[in-house]
C-alpha cells in the first residue's frame, strides 16, 4: 500500500497493550498513532486524532470494547480478546476481524490486510463537490461535512456545517441535488431539514439521532429521525 493504515490501540492490561504495540510495529502496512490502556482516555481524544482503525480488547472494567466501538461510528474495528463468546456481538457491529488471544503475528497481519481491503475503498470514495455558495463557487471536501441543514434565512439555501466548526451556505440548492452529489454510503437524509454524515452518528433511537459533534454550549447536536427516512438510516448505520 502506498499509504499506511493509521491505528489506535486499546487494552486495559499494560503487558497485553505493550505486546500488541510491538506486534503492530512489526507490520509495515500500519502506523500506531497512539496506544491507550483506558477507554475513557481514548473516548476523550479520538475525535482529535487522525486514524483509520481501532484495535481493541473487549473485556475491560467499566466500559468494554464493544461499547467503545459503538461510540466510534464510521471507524473500522479489529477486536482482540481472550474470549470467543463475544464473536457474534463483534460482527453485529460490522467488525473487520475478531482475533483471539494469544495473538499470533500472522493472524494479526491477516486482520490488518482485511482492514486494508475495507479502508482503501473508503478513502477512494472521498470526493469533492462543487457548489454555488454565498461567497461564490466552492469546491468542498465531503469528508469535512458534518451535516447539512435548511437555512433559517432562506429555505431555498442549505447550510453545510463542517467538522471543524466552519459553515458554508449553498445557494438555491435542494436536498435532492445534494444527495446526488454526496457519497451514497456516507450521508443520509434523516428528516426534511437535515442530511447527516453517518460517521458522526454517536447514538440513535427510534425517533432521534445524537451526533458526536458539540454545539457552542457544549451539548451534542441532536436531530429528529423522521419515519420516512428511518429504514434507509438503519441500513447505513448497521453496514
Amino acid at each position: 500500500m502506498n499509504t499506511k493504515i493509521k491505528c489506535l490501540l486499546l487494552d486495559d492490561e499494560l503487558p497485553g497493550l505493550a505486546l500488541l504495540k510491538m506486534l503492530c510495529e512489526q507490520i509495515e502496512e500500519i502506523e500506531v498513532v497512539k496506544a491507550y490502556n483506558s477507554p475513557d482516555a481514548l473516548l476523550q481524544e479520538w475525535q482529535l486524532l487522525d486514524f483509520d482503525l481501532l484495535i481493541t480488547d473487549i473485556e475491560m472494567p467499566a466500559m468494554n470494547g464493544l461499547q467503545v466501538a459503538d461510540a466510534l461510528k464510521g471507524k473500522s474495528i479489529v477486536f482482540v480478546t481472550a474470549y470467543k463468546n463475544f464473536a457474534v456481538e463483534a460482527f453485529d457491529r460490522d467488525a473487520v476481524d475478531y482475533v483471539v488471544k494469544p495473538v499470533k503475528p500472522e493472524r494479526l497481519r491477516q486482520a490488518i490486510q482485511k482492514a486494508a481491503g475495507r479502508i482503501k475503498p473508503e478513502r477512494s470514495e472521498a470526493k469533492k463537490i462543487r457548489l454555488n455558495t454565498d461567497k461564490g463557487k466552492a469546491l468542498i471536501n465531503t469528508e469535512k461535512i458534518f451535516c447539512i441543514i435548511t437555512s433559517d434565512i432562506d429555505s431555498r439555501d442549505k447550510v453545510l456545517l463542517l467538522d471543524d466548526g466552519g459553515r458554508i451556505t449553498a445557494k438555491n440548492c435542494s436536498f435532492e441535488k445534494l444527495m446526488e452529489l454526496l457519497p451514497s454510503n456516507s450521508f443520509c437524509r434523516i428528516n426534511k431539514k437535515t442530511i447527516l454524515a453517518i460517521k458522526h452518528v454517536q447514538y440513535y433511537s427510534h425517533d432521534e439521532v445524537m451526533a458526536d459533534i458539540l454545539q457552542a454550549d457544549g451539548k451534542p447536536y441532536t436531530f429528529p429521525l423522521s419515519e420516512i427516512y428511518r429504514q434507509e438510516f438503519g441500513k447505513l448505520v448497521r453496514r
